[in-house]
């Protein structure tokens, strides 16, 4: 195994600890929603601390159900992923292509195409 073989390994490995780890020594058992998203948390600590605040804006869309909401997210995540794995892939294909364009050019023009260049001037 390469260097690089043995780095995605491990991260790998620390990615599937981070998500199993709190299921398996029981984080939050002790709560009614265990793994509610940050914004149900703070809504139940806005309201134990001031019960009588008003939000300044309602949400555009309320999704039907925590489902929908939940696939909605989802989706968002993944357009997001897309969208920088497309970014990163671009980048990467035209590094490639300069540093191919590059050995061309310093390899003295005998790549395809060289001759046909060489018997134009001629």
């Amino acid at each position: 195994m390469n260097k690089n073989t043995k780095i995605n390994a491990l991260l790998l490995l620390v990615v599937a600890a981070l998500a199993v780890l709190p299921l398996a020594l029981g984080l939050g058992d002790s709560q009614e929603e265990p793994f509610t998203g940050a914004d149900a948390q703070a809504e139940t600590a806005i309201t134990e601390i001031a019960p009588t605040y008003e939000p300044w804006f309602s949400p555009l869309y309320e999704p039907p159900s925590g489902e929908v909401e939940s696939a909605l997210f989802a989706l968002q995540a993944a357009l997001g992923a897309g969208v920088l794995a497309y970014y990163f892939g671009v980048r990467r294909g035209r590094r490639q292509g300069e540093l191919r364009a590059t050995a061309r050019q310093d390899s003295g023009g005998t790549g395809p195409g060289a001759g046909e260049s060489a018997a134009r001037r001629n």
